[in-house]
């Protein structure tokens, strides 16, 4: 028996059942494990994992399955009309008189504008009633004031009413559907979903430009952060599934403003493009499209301290002692960090180097030293093959006293958006989910600048119409 084969074979199949283990407690942690990485003692309840096996054992048999089929006419769509506004809602009305003297002229008429506005806590149908004069004599032409500009004219929703929609859904995470149930219960008014629909179409086609505007501003900062999240979303070409789309996120921390663009995949095209004349210092993690971008010489990459604290925090399960010494090493840096908070540039550079970068040095020693008596495909050796490989851009952060330590500005914008999967679960539409890039990314810049997203809205639906192309910039919410 060739024994050295067998101990070879043996070595090989412990490190194999090592790295299995390791990615089965990774798992766990994902599904049943706290998202917050601080230090907890660990629990493992085994009677409650089991409880899915006993689920799973009584599981009926798959049934069997049978083909029907049949031949019927389809009815023809009939448009229903415009939505009637209800009677019982409180009514105000507002008598809108012509700016021309009116004196001596007969009042022969009116016109009557309906639309329905929201005040919180109720609905109130508002009124324009616009007299019509005549000339008393029968010369000259009749007068009527101009109606007044409103977001969407030919609808019946004002802008209170848009506006408490749209941050229901995007601030609230409740889905237009639910919306509708809630009306209906609450004020016995049932709104199509297709009228709602509509609605944020048209709000969104409104608020276009200034979109355009905000990813503008964003790229010429200097200084982004990148990031990218899933986002399911329902595709004509798969029936019965969903398509893997992905929310890129782009943040200045400078400008305060966060620009979301939503792409179909996760690859390069996708920030290429968004990045193609941006000149800047651009701070992600470790993903390899970045570097691709990276290669640019217009573009700077810098690293992520709080991705790379994270790999030693997943590794802490099967290597306890050397994560717990990596993990001191990053408590320490966020302490001196958080004292650090509010000084100018130039001062915040000059203390991280003299406190801050000598602990780095001394994890980049510690990692010099220990790669090689652990496994490489292990999550303490992957934790620190990353280590090594973002090495240069996590240096770069020292270079200027503006850059952060981190992406976890950008990380706080993308949090609503995870949020919100777990409520609408997808987005109905490829230009569903770019609708919903364009609201994450005003209502992610409101909360950088400390601004109601319902005020800031409202304001700017009402204005928008009025605001010429070379004033959009006083709508963004850094200038609001």
């Amino acid at each position: 028996m060739d024994y050295e084969k067998v101990i070879a074979e043996r070595d090989a199949l412990r490190q194999e059942v090592f790295y299995l283990r390791a990615e089965i407690e990774q798992l766990k942690r994902l599904i049943f494990g706290s998202k917050k990485e601080r230090f907890v003692p660990e629990v493992a309840d085994k009677i409650q994992l089991s409880l899915f096996e006993e689920e799973a054992e009584a599981e009926n048999p798959t049934p069997e399955k049978e083909k029907i089929s049949y031949e019927r006419n389809k009815p023809a769509k009939r448009h229903p009309g415009r939505n009637e506004i209800p009677e019982h809602f409180e009514v105000e009305e507002i008598v809108i008189e012509p700016q021309e003297d009116v004196t001596g002229m007969i009042k022969i008429g009116e016109q009557i504008t309906e639309y329905v506005d929201y005040i919180p806590g109720s609905f109130k149908k508002i009124k324009l009633i616009r007299p019509t004069y005549a000339p008393k004599e029968g010369e000259g032409s009749f007068v009527i004031a101009e109606l007044p500009g409103r977001a969407l004219p030919k609808s019946i929703a004002g802008e209170g009413l848009l506006t408490h929609l749209i941050i229901r859904k995007f601030i609230e995470h409740m889905p237009f559907y639910r919306q509708i149930q809630s009306i209906k219960r609450e004020y016995e008014w049932e709104i199509p979903s297709s009228t709602i629909n509509d609605w944020f179409s048209g709000v969104c086609e409104l608020l276009e430009p200034l979109y355009n505007l905000l990813k503008q501003k964003v790229l010429q900062s200097g200084y982004v952060q990148v990031d990218e999240s899933p986002i399911k979303v329902q595709d004509a070409d798969k029936k019965g599934a969903t398509h893997q789309g992905y929310q890129w996120v782009y943040h200045s921390p400078e400008e305060k403003l966060v620009y979301f663009d939503y792409r179909k995949g996760r690859g390069e095209n996708g920030p290429k493009e968004v990045l193609e004349k941006y000149n800047g210092l651009l701070q992600c993690d470790g993903y390899g499209v970045y570097d691709k971008i990276g290669k640019k010489k217009a573009i700077q990459l810098a690293g992520c301290m709080v991705h790379l604290r994270r790999k030693y925090y997943d590794a802490k399960d099967s290597d306890k002692e050397m994560s717990d010494y990596a993990l001191d090493i990053f408590n320490k840096i966020y302490h001196i960090e958080n004292e650090l908070k509010g000084l100018e540039p130039k001062e915040r550079k000059d203390q991280r180097l003299k406190s801050i970068l000598p602990l780095l040095n001394e994890l980049k020693l510690w990692v010099d030293e220990n790669q090689h008596k652990v496994l490489p495909k292990s999550p303490i050796g992957k934790a620190m093959k990353y280590t090594l490989l973002q090495w240069t851009k996590i240096n770069t952060i020292f270079e200027d006293g503006r850059y952060e330590l981190d992406n976890n500005l950008i990380e706080n914008k993308i949090r609503p958006l995870a949020l919100g999967r777990k409520n609408y679960l997808f987005a109905g539409s490829h230009d569903g989910a770019r609708r919903i890039a364009m609201m994450y990314s005003f209502m992610g810049s409101c909360t950088a600048n400390g601004i109601n997203p319902a005020v800031w809205l409202k304001s700017v639906l009402q204005k928008i119409n009025e605001t010429k192309l070379s004033n959009l910039n006083s709508l963004l919410p850094n200038n609001f």
